[in-house]
Formats: structure tokens, C-alpha cells, sequence
């Protein structure tokens, strides 16, 4: 594995690759990667002649400073596992490469970023659309892999590229979970043994909840997941919403959509955790 820490050299590898022929599948993390990172590389990698991982904690998608700082950042403990998944290229820039000079650029998404992550993180989904956008730019990948733990940011990232006509193929990949249920994110190792314990019920909590789909109406299994997770007090929940799967927006009967989803976010201590499952 080769470690490109600039744009520059980095475009010119990938442009010889790429005239020999080579395919080129990309994953954008910003480090402290786990089981559900090296499941979307191992994807990459089956599909593709060449693995690129980009890592870069990107601080223009974080509204809350404090959030930034606390980041975990394990550069050698995730080269490691990017051998163990033979990935062939990681570009892990530092910010004054990314950003010279501070990017400006806004996007509009639309009545996709007013909701859930969009209103209660100001600002997130353009500072995550200005980066990915960088990303594809240097990386040139013919297909780029994203989790559907993170759904509302893979679905901005695909109006992203249909809006600006970019020449890439997203690839939708399903959210990897531990044994007990919780979905897997750089954020868990944050949480206290005590906090680590509790966090499953969010996926349980999901699930039941979803398994009364016949007898509830979109509000009634808002209204029940709620009351589920203010039940336990060491959730403070920011949000639950019951959503059609393509502009995320609120449903009031079943028979309007073709594709719903339940959405959570919640604070567990210092962390805040996100999950959905699909209703159908």
C-alpha cells in the first residue's frame, strides 16, 4: 500500500493507472476505521482493479467545535487495517491541503437537508458535499462506496453528483452491525463500558418499533419509538422520523410512499448516535 499525502502526486498516479486500463473504487472515511469501513474497502476491492481510501477529518462538516476536537484520530492503527484489506492507495491529506484557502462554495439540496441531520446540524451537509466533491476530484473513481448507516448523507451525495453531473457511480452499501445489534461507527469508542452496554436498545427499540408497521400509523410509530427511547434515561433523543426512502421527508399514510425508513438520533453521555432501519 502506498500513502499519498498530496493532491498533486496522488492525480498523477491515478491518471497512469488508469490509462493501463485499471478501474479505480473509492471509500472517503475520516479515519478510525472498523468493521463497517473494511466491509465497503472489501466491496471496492472485488469490484475494482484498484482500492484508493481517502482519510481526512474534515472540519468544515462539524458545527460543533468540541465535536471536531474529539474526533478519535488512529492514522497508524487504520493503515494496518487498510493492509489487511490490501487496499492499494491512501490519500490522508492535512487541512491546509484540502483548503488553502477557506471553500465558499454552497450547495442547495433542497427540502433533503431541512430535515433530521440538516436541521439539527447547521451547515454539516454542505461542508460534507464540499469535500466529497473535492475527493472526486483528485481520486477520479469510477465508483465510490458509502454505508446506509449515514442514509440522508448518501442520499445528498447522490443529488450531489446527479446535480453536478459528476461521473461516478455511487454504490449504496448496508449498514454493518456488532453481534448485539449496534451499528458500527468510529463514534462507539468514545462510549464508557457503562454507555456501550445501553446502546444497543437503540436498535432494538428500531426494530420493535418497525415490527408494528401493520397495526401503526406513520405517527403512532413515531409517537411509540419515542416514548421508547425516552424511557431510558441515558438517551437524550434529538430526533425520531418515519420517512420516505428517496427526499427523507415525513409520511402521513403508508400507501403514499414506496420505500420507508425510521430514522433515530440521540446523545449517549459525550457521543451522539445515529441509526435507521427500513420499514419496507
Amino acid at each position: 500500500m502506498q500513502t499519498i499525502k498530496t493532491i498533486l502526486p496522488l492525480k498523477q498516479k491515478i491518471a497512469a493507472l488508469k490509462q493501463s486500463g485499471k478501474s479505480i473504487g473509492f471509500v472517503p472515511t475520516m479515519g478510525a476505521l472498523h468493521q463497517g469501513h473494511l466491509e465497503l474497502m472489501r466491496q471496492a476491492k472485488a469490484e475494482n482493479d484498484i482500492l484508493v481510501v481517502s482519510i481526512f477529518v474534515n472540519p468544515i462538516q462539524f458545527n460543533n467545535p468540541a465535536d471536531l476536537e474529539k474526533y478519535p484520530r488512529t492514522l497508524d492503527q487504520d493503515k494496518q487495517l487498510l493492509q489487511s484489506v490490501n487496499c492499494d492507495l491512501l490519500f490522508a491529506p492535512d487541512v491546509k491541503e484540502m483548503y488553502p484557502t477557506p471553500d465558499k462554495t454552497v450547495y442547495h439540496f433542497g427540502k433533503l437537508a431541512t430535515v433530521m441531520e440538516g436541521a439539527f446540524r447547521p451547515g454539516h451537509f454542505n461542508g460534507v458535499a464540499v469535500v466529497v466533491k473535492k475527493l472526486f476530484e483528485i481520486v477520479s473513481p469510477d465508483k465510490a462506496y458509502f454505508g446506509e448507516k449515514d442514509f440522508q448523507q448518501l442520499a445528498i451525495i447522490q443529488l450531489l453528483v446527479k446535480q453536478q453531473k459528476l461521473s461516478v457511480t455511487i454504490i449504496p452499501c448496508p449498514t454493518i452491525r456488532e453481534a448485539d445489534g449496534l451499528a458500527m461507527s468510529s463514534r462507539n469508542m468514545r462510549l464508557t463500558p457503562e454507555e456501550r452496554a445501553i446502546a444497543p436498545e437503540i436498535h432494538k427499540i428500531l426494530q420493535k418499533t418497525v415490527s408494528l408497521r401493520n397495526v401503526l400509523s406513520p405517527n403512532e410509530m413515531e409517537q411509540y419509538a419515542k416514548k421508547a427511547f425516552n424511557k431510558i434515561q441515558a438517551f437524550d433523543l434529538e430526533y425520531v422520523s418515519v420517512a420516505d426512502d428517496t427526499e427523507l421527508q415525513p409520511i402521513e399514510h403508508w400507501n403514499d410512499v414506496r420505500g420507508a425508513r425510521i430514522f433515530v438520533a440521540l446523545q449517549l453521555g459525550n457521543v451522539r448516535l445515529i441509526d435507521n432501519v427500513r420499514i419496507f
